[in-house]
């Protein structure tokens, strides 16, 4: 099934969840307050091309900065010392970069960190509560790796830093009993008017599985009632080389509300052409929270990024999308020039900015990995 409507529970019980009270997830399109990173430390995440890592944060940063203040998690006053001299070496320090002294185990923020929740302007039915929320998930390392103690409490740090009130996400089981809920933020991928598109491979599988009470239903409701998304689309596998599992910001996302980009194999030979393949005829039977069929525009993969022998998730889908720019990642490859001129005719506001991230990939994320966006108010 690619989508389902989800109907709201009593009218006493649903206010107490951030959707009937007026706030929703926003489009990565929608105006930024800031974007949140976290400096480059851990070098296990690119054995043997770590070096070259705080270079491409440099030409990142340097990018965001000029359109948006960048919020830059360190570990600590000597960690932030090493990101000025890098950062001022490359041209990329100025007053837009707010350093933050958290320790991190990892930095994909994108994961890790909180998902902040405008209240709605025209929502009068509770008008004296904040004008942001925090929905911070429990975060378990994509239920494979065992060094997440730290980067659990990022999402919290953000909010609080932020002027956010902080929502922890719970379900019930059969039993009645509450379990906080484990979501990664590279997992959905919304389009700001009640619309989630996700993976089943991630969210449903026994595989590294996230949430053990939950199925597709109490997902889709977990959904509606916290994210204000009230349509799900859900497609079938990620790519080849995603630790993750599925995440879909790697295969498929919106860059309107009714349009998506997603991801296309040409190499029939390829392990990836029938699952994005399969999840292109998912996407072509989808429809909107507004009953509206999706216009969906195809970019091919780049020739598969090997690196010791195993093939990484190298991906166009994982650009990121802030004020007046379009950070894309790209591999020397052929197809990098059709990815540009693709993102440049679906934004023609903004900037695209081709990120390198040849050596940013073995890492087993990109650029939008990476960061997370707080919204505007």
């Amino acid at each position: 099934m690619a989508r389902r409507s989800i109907k709201g529970k009593s009218a006493a019980r649903a206010r107490l969840f951030p959707a009937a009270r007026g706030y929703r997830m926003p489009a990565e399109w929608e105006p930024h307050e800031s974007t949140w990173l976290a400096w480059p430390h851990f070098e296990g995440d690119w054995p043997g091309k770590f070096e070259a890592i705080p270079w491409v944060y440099a030409e990142i940063i340097r990018n965001l900065a000029r359109h948006e203040r960048v919020d830059l998690m360190v570990n600590d006053t000597a960690s932030e010392k090493r990101a000025r001299a890098v950062l001022d070496k490359a041209d990329a320090l100025s007053e837009n970069v707010s350093f933050h002294h958290w320790r991190t185990d990892r930095v994909w923020t994108r994961d890790s960190g909180c998902i902040f929740l405008p209240a709605s302007p025209d929502h009068a039915d509770d008008s004296s509560g904040p004008a942001l929320l925090a929905l911070h998930f429990k975060f378990n390392a994509w239920a494979k790796y065992p060094n997440f103690k730290r980067d659990e409490k990022v999402g919290e740090r953000m909010a609080r830093a932020a002027g956010a009130r902080v929502v922890q996400p719970f379900v019930a089981d059969r039993s009645h009993r509450k379990h906080r809920v484990v979501l990664e933020g590279g997992s959905i991928d919304v389009n700001g008017r009640g619309t989630l598109i996700t993976t089943e491979e991630c969210l449903l599988s026994i595989t590294q599985q996230r949430n053990p009470p939950m199925d597709r239903i109490a997902y889709e409701q977990m959904f509606a009632d916290y994210l204000g998304a009230h349509s799900v689309i859900w497609l079938d596998s990620g790519i080849a080389g995603d630790d993750t599992h599925g995440h879909v910001d790697d295969i498929t996302r919106f860059v309107a509300p009714n349009i998506v980009v997603t991801m296309i194999e040409q190499n029939e030979q390829s392990e990836n052409f029938a699952a994005l393949q399969a999840n292109l005829g998912r996407l072509r039977n989808a429809r909107s929270a507004e009953g509206q069929k999706l216009e969906i525009v195809e970019i091919p993969m780049p020739r598969p990024v090997v690196f010791e022998g195993r093939q990484l998730p190298a991906s166009y889908a994982n650009f990121y999308v802030a004020n007046g720019v379009v950070l894309a990642p790209v591999f020397n490859d052929p197809n990098d020039r059709i990815a540009l001129n693709t993102l440049a005719q679906l934004f023609p506001g903004r900037e695209i900015v081709p990120i390198y991230s040849g050596d940013l990939i073995w890492g087993y994320g990109a650029l939008h990995c990476m960061t997370q966006q707080q919204p505007g108010r």
